[in-house]
């Protein structure tokens, strides 16, 4: 027989699991949400989880593993992603919190109302090898790609990461998120790190430097903000009191030292980064004003072969190639170079894309940027572009610039200056996304 874990960490019917417009959600109504909504699901048909609510989601997500059903996780619901879902799981339905939803799926709208408390407080339990999840890659390297997870992998990350954050004892955090819980990241830390830690996520996901302040403040102490460096480098930008917060943790992107010195002094609070992936799942972690070392996670090991590094152990069922240059340094501990895709060869001369973005929004006046190659080859010869949002700069300013900053042989040909560049909810800009911008202007 297969073995379970219980579906959150929870051990008392009035823990607060989430927190919605400052008000607690107890334990017990989350179960017999979770209960409720598993009764309503379709048989055997997977569940796009498209809720933007957080507390929603996360109903969603335990309502389906109690069925035994998989919720699908693409990182955008564009009307060629959800052709591609219906293609590969025909019976797939979408549950969504959304009125005016317009996802061309059987839709499933979200219970209106709160399900009725069970007479008696039962956490129920999930066999470990259940899959409760297929997560897609973001498409920042081409089209998204799915990733089964099982429930037993998933809560032995998230406590490992529990225990490297410190989150021990009795002390209850209030955790608030600026990522979707769609996302690999914003899936395991801002939902089940919460779920199987005993803390509570918020409900909301504020987006605007002024809503995640207010969201902060509304909740009780001790918080924690987990975010990515495009939507702290916004924060700082405008220049708001910041409320108190126990720590910060950050992922989806590298987060430059300077930013993340700003971000401690300016919180007071210790910043603490992620190292992970959609195939891998969060692997290590560092405090990077304190060491550029990165810790690996319980029981994850890393070797080489074939050319490229390989994590496997602990939480990670199956070894997973990971896509970045990794300069091992003992069993536990390595240090980052850039992704494989990221490293471009110009005139016999290397670079990575991501010391050119630093440089990039390193030039005053520029808020926003980014280089990429248009297409994978152009006639055998490789050119960089870039897409740069800077009022009050023309494209020959920003390029005098640059060519203080970087070798003349990778100063982008052209230079667009663009309005806004459309992120998605975790600050990547995915490749199609840039090329077809580059198109339209």
């Amino acid at each position: 027989m297969s073995e379970t874990l219980p579906l959150l960490a929870h051990t008392s019917p009035e823990s607060t699991v989430a927190w919605r417009a400052g008000v607690p959600i107890p334990a017990w109504q989350f179960i017999a949400d979770a209960q409720s909504l598993a009764q309503r699901l379709p048989a055997g048909s997977p569940v796009l989880n498209a809720c933007a609510d957080r507390y929603r989601f996360a109903v969603g997500l335990c309502a389906a593993a109690l069925a035994g059903q998989r919720n699908l996780l693409p990182p955008t619901h564009t009307p060629e992603i959800i052709r591609q879902l219906r293609a590969a799981c025909p019976s797939v339905i979408c549950l969504t919190d959304q009125l005016d939803c317009r996802i061309d799926l059987p839709l499933l709208p979200f219970p209106a109302k709160h399900a009725i408390r069970a007479r008696d407080w039962l956490v129920p339990r999930i066999p470990e090898q259940r899959y409760i999840a297929d997560v897609y890659t973001s498409g920042t390297t081409g089209l998204p790609v799915p990733h089964l997870k099982r429930f037993g992998a998933l809560v032995r990350c998230v406590q490992t990461e529990a225990q490297r954050l410190g989150f021990t004892g009795s002390r209850r955090r209030a955790v608030l998120a600026t990522v979707p819980p769609q996302h690999m990241y914003g899936l395991e830390t801002s939902v089940l790190l919460s779920l199987h830690n005993g803390d509570a996520f918020c409900a909301e996901r504020p987006f605007h430097p002024t809503e995640i302040c207010s969201a902060l403040t509304a909740l009780p102490t001790p918080r924690v903000l987990v975010s990515t460096p495009v939507h702290l480098r916004a924060l700082l930008a405008a220049n708001l009191p910041l409320p108190a917060v126990e720590c910060i943790v950050s992922a989806t992107a590298p987060l430059p030292l300077a930013l993340a010195q700003e971000v401690e002094q300016r919180f007071a609070a210790p910043l603490f980064e992620i190292y992970g992936s959609t195939e891998s799942g969060q692997i290590a972690d560092r405090r990077p004003t304190q060491s550029p070392v990165w810790h690996l996670f319980t029981g994850v090991r890393l070797c080489s072969r074939e050319q490229r590094t390989w994590a496997d152990g602990g939480h990670i069922e199956t070894a997973v190639a990971l896509g970045d240059n990794i300069e091992s340094i003992n069993e536990g501990h390595f240090l980052l170079g850039d992704r494989l895709q990221d490293v471009v060869n110009i005139a016999g001369k290397r670079n990575s894309i991501a010391y050119l973005n630093h440089q990039l929004l390193a030039i005053p006046g520029v808020l926003d940027g980014a280089f990429f190659q248009p297409t994978d080859a152009d006639a055998g010869v490789t050119r960089l572009c870039a897409l740069v949002v800077a009022p009050g700069l023309d494209a020959a300013a920003v390029l005098r610039a640059l060519r203080e900053r970087v070798d003349p042989a990778f100063l982008p040909r052209p230079l667009r200056l663009v309005p806004s560049l459309q992120r998605n909810s975790t600050g990547k800009l995915p490749a199609q996304t840039l090329r077809a911008l580059l198109e339209a202007t």
